[in-house]
This record gives structure tokens, sequence and C-alpha cells, in this order.
């Protein structure tokens, strides 16, 4: 009686310990494999990105507001229809991507520049005008205002293209990349054009 009891209780205790470890086990896979699920697509976003493309986006934002302040006002006081065209394009290409930096921002959770009129806290930033300068342009009327406009944006796309440079090389967001690339390409082709329309070309 005492072997077999012996034998029953050393199996009972055999059969227990392995449920335990099967148990753990199964605890262990479930708790390394959770976190590697979760994990693997956060580590992918985090490193779709990094800070030269968020400086680039935080950047490049209120750099496209100035441009678009500067090009609403040319429907009004420019005199030539030449650069009232060239205004209402650098609207239409900057303004929407205004809001697909926008959306990066707000997705990595970084901060989204405010739109404003005060300048003053871009002013070393490549290409910014100035308060000053802006009222400057506010003020003018005619061949003056086209003449200050084109040079005024031919500094401020040349900032952009210098921007955009730096993020081109060494930005890791490939959607950034493209339009730092596609910025280079339209502004540098918009300063030949303003150039020319200086008598500079």
């Amino acid at each position: 009686m005492t072997t077999t009891r012996t034998r029953a209780v050393l199996v009972a205790l055999t059969a227990t310990a392995a449920l335990a470890l099967t148990a753990c086990g199964g605890n262990d896979d479930t708790t390394n494999g959770a976190p590697a699920a979760t994990s693997a697509p956060a580590t992918a976003t985090a490193g779709a990105h990094n800070a030269q493309d968020v400086s680039f986006a935080q950047g490049m934002i209120p750099h496209h507001q100035q441009a678009l302040e500067m090009a609403q006002l040319a429907a009004d006081r420019a005199s030539s229809a030449q650069v009232k065209d060239l205004a209402a394009r650098i609207e239409k290409a900057q303004d929407p991507e205004i809001n697909t930096m926008t959306g990066w921002l707000k997705a990595w959770g970084e901060d989204v520049p405010m739109a404003g009129m005060d300048h003053s806290g871009h002013a070393g930033m490549a290409g910014m005008m100035s308060d000053k300068d802006m009222t400057a342009l506010k003020k003018a009327q005619g061949a003056d205002f086209d003449t200050m406009f084109l040079t005024m944006m031919v500094e401020h796309h040349q900032g952009a293209v210098e921007m955009a440079g730096t993020e081109k090389s060494k930005g890791d967001y490939a959607p950034a990349t493209s339009m730092a690339d596609a910025i280079v390409t339209a502004q540098n082709a918009e300063i030949k054009e303003m150039n020319k329309l200086l008598g500079k070309g």
C-alpha cells in the first residue's frame, strides 16, 4: 500500500510540475511575444521619421505661412499680371503642403506651429522676412510692390530650398524627403522666373 501510495503521489507531483512548467512556458511565450507584436508597429512608426523630419515640418510650416501671407497681398497690390499669376501659383502649391506637414506632426505627437502675423520668433530662419519687411510690403503698391515682392520672394524661396536640401540629405521620412525634393525643383524654377521678371535672368 505504501509503495502504491508513494508511486501515486510521485505521479501526481510529476504531472503537476509538468503542467506548471507548461503553463509558465506558455506565459513566457505570451509575455515575450505580445510586446514584440505590439512594439513592432510602434518601432516602425518611430523609425519612419527622425528629428530632422520633425525640424523640417516645424520650420517649413511657418516659412510657407509667410509665403502665403506675401502671396495674398499681390491680388490687390501688384500691377503685373505675371506677378499676380505667380503669387496665385505659390498659394495653390504651398497651402496643401502646410496641411500635409501639419498632419505629420500631429501623427508624430509633435507641436504644430500656429499661424500668426508675428514672425519675430522665426527671424533666424533662412529666407524669413522680418516684421519690418512685411510692413513695408503691405504699404507698397503697383510697380513698387512688384519689385519688392519679387525681391523678397526670391530670398524667401532660396531659404526654403536650403531647408529642403537639408531634409533631403538628413531626413528619414520618405514623404518628407519627397516633398523636400519637390520644393527644391519647384522653387528653383520660380526663382529663375522671378529673377527674369526683375531683369536679372
